[in-house]
């Protein structure tokens, strides 16, 4: 398998630091906003690292891609169309929705088609 394409080291070490056997890393992006910290792909699920818990305290959240129900492209409507224009994305997951917004459109993108890629192997 190709190496993990990712923006900071010390996020794709958090990630490998979590791999089960046989688990590999795809990509670990930054997410900007509040809530998510980053997000991790792995060929098994997806890892996101949400701030949003009240006081200092942070959770490493995985989720198998069995698990989730949908992948949706968040796009302001001028884009007319153009929904990878936008940097932002949302996994449901059961009732839970997850927004992440990314540092740029082609990581929204990449992370889109490894999710569809591994959700349509279930």
């Amino acid at each position: 398998m190709a190496e993990p394409v990712y923006d900071r080291k010390d996020q794709l070490k958090q990630i490998e630091d979590l791999l089960l056997d046989g688990e590999q890393v795809i990509a670990v992006y930054d997410a900007v906003g509040v809530g998510t910290g980053f997000i991790g792909v792995t060929n098994r699920r997806v890892i996101l690292k949400d701030k949003s818990f009240v006081g200092k305290k942070v959770a490493l959240t995985s989720i198998p891609f069995n698990r989730i129900s949908a992948v949706s492209i968040v796009a302001n409507r001028s884009f007319a169309g153009q929904w990878f224009s936008s940097g932002e994305m949302a996994l449901h997951v059961g009732t839970q929705v997850y927004e992440i917004e990314f540092r740029g459109d082609k990581k929204t993108h990449h992370v889109h088609q490894l999710i569809m890629f591994y959700i349509g192997q279930k």
